[in-house]
């Protein structure tokens, strides 16, 4: 599997579901100049995949109160994607999605983000863009198991927290909490600290 982090992202174009139930041609140029958070899931119509994708929807104020645009992508086209919002969460479907879902129906995309399973179905990806276009972050998740959205904002709050102050952030960190300075004497005010009785 290719690691994309620090390449730009592989270019995007393709039908898509719009937050209004509109279709249209959407491009990853649309979206220069912000975050995107773009991930796939295997398939319209199956039970992993909707509590992801209601879940980021749930979300979504979230990641744009960060200028985080999120792109959901599988293999489908866009008038299964249209089906699938059309149909009730109870009975399985996804209902209204507050972000476009994009029809990869050749395949083209998952295989660019290198998340093609048997030529069959993409992976449970995540990428994290920059605003240049530039791969941040990536997970990729076996079919069976589903990503987690405070895991997706607390890498954008990080990668936002690095590019404002240029100071890093350790294992498990969140917002407010200490970061290292990245030198070596600098640093140790936060190992001072932070491994203070060992």
């Amino acid at each position: 599997m290719s690691v994309l982090v620090t390449k730009e992202a592989p270019w995007l174009s393709a039908q898509a579901v719009m937050p209004d139930g509109t279709f249209k041609q959407v491009s990853l140029e649309d979206y220069h100049g912000k975050y995107v958070l773009l991930f796939f899931y295997p398939l319209d119509f199956t039970f992993v995949c909707p509590t992801e994708i209601i879940a980021f929807s749930e979300a979504i104020d979230r990641f744009e109160a960060l200028g985080v645009a999120v792109l959901g992508c599988s293999v489908d086209s866009q008038y299964s994607h249209l089906a699938w919002r059309n149909t009730p969460r109870r009975e399985g479907g996804i209902g209204q999605i507050k972000y476009p879902l994009i029809a990869d129906l050749d395949k083209n995309i998952a295989a660019a983000y290198d998340v093609l399973h048997d030529d069959a179905v993409a992976l449970r990806g995540l990428f994290l863009i920059d605003k240049e276009g530039i791969v941040r972050h990536q997970v990729v998740n076996d079919l069976p198991l589903g990503r987690s959205v405070d895991e997706a904002l607390r890498m954008v709050k990080a990668l936002q927290f690095f590019e404002e102050h240029g100071e890093v952030c350790p294992a498990n960190w969140h917002e407010g909490q200490a970061t290292i300075k990245p030198e070596p004497a600098a640093s140790r005010e936060f190992f001072e600290a932070e491994y203070a009785d060992t």
